[in-house]
């Protein structure tokens, strides 16, 4: 069984490569708030017991091997994270830290009694998609909302959990799982959106619009 420290790698490097592609490890030991000493210390046993590759340079990527159990980690972070928010009612900016210390401690028989009473969900609270029991990952084809254009309306489908102030952020201007947003007008110095939801105005910076993800139709509607 892996320790803590090694499922904490592979499912962050699993991460970063589904957004990134390579991951340097520049980018691991911001993203694990670890020195660079001790992520390339890591990397270089998780090398040697076959879970990644690291190419000097050019960064790491997880072998088959290493996304199979990067994969369980996800499958049980995001099963917690449903239970907190559905079962004991967390908001959805509150249960990523506490999915982190429960997926470590989940056995698989209590990982298939959780799935099963949770109805087997596919998706987390952000919208993620929940890997299978035997690996898979649904690939959700979704947009960004920062790529949006004037007219346009659709509905949010997935919100990134980056960090608990953006989601209570996107809390606050309405943003959420199912959302519809009618796009009134985008600006072309910085990128930001004028956007209606739930019948009120409010501007979404560009940093915000490109990490929700979106789907809709294409067919442009005169705003009011």
């Amino acid at each position: 069984m892996a320790s803590e420290n090694i499922e904490n790698y592979l499912k962050n490097i699993y991460k970063i490569q589904e957004e990134e592609g390579r991951v340097a490890t520049s980018t691991l030991s911001q993203r694990l708030q670890v020195s660079a000493a001790s992520v390339s210390e890591m990397v270089r046993r998780l090398a040697e017991e076959g879970l990644l590759r690291h190419t000097p340079y050019k960064g790491v990527e997880l072998t088959e091997r290493g996304r199979s159990l990067a994969l369980r980690i996800v499958r049980r972070h995001r099963l917690w994270e449903v239970f907190l928010f559905k079962v004991l009612k967390y908001d959805w900016d509150e249960v990523d830290a506490e999915a982190e210390r429960l997926e470590h401690m989940t056995s698989e028989r209590l990982e298939e009694r959780l799935d099963a009473a949770l109805g087997h969900p596919t998706h987390d609270p952000h919208g993620h998609a929940i890997p299978t029991r035997d690996g898979r990952l649904v690939r959700d084809r979704h947009r960004l909302l920062a790529d949006a254009q004037a007219g346009e309306v659709l509905e949010i489908r997935r919100v990134s959990d980056d960090s608990p102030e953006l989601l209570q952020y996107a809390a606050r201007v309405g943003i959420a799982l199912g959302s519809k947003v009618r796009v009134l007008e985008r600006q072309s110095f910085d990128g930001s959106l004028r956007v209606r939801i739930g019948g009120e105005e409010v501007v979404i910076t560009d940093r915000l619009a490109s990490r929700v993800h979106v789907e809709g139709s294409d067919a442009r509607r005169r705003s009011s």
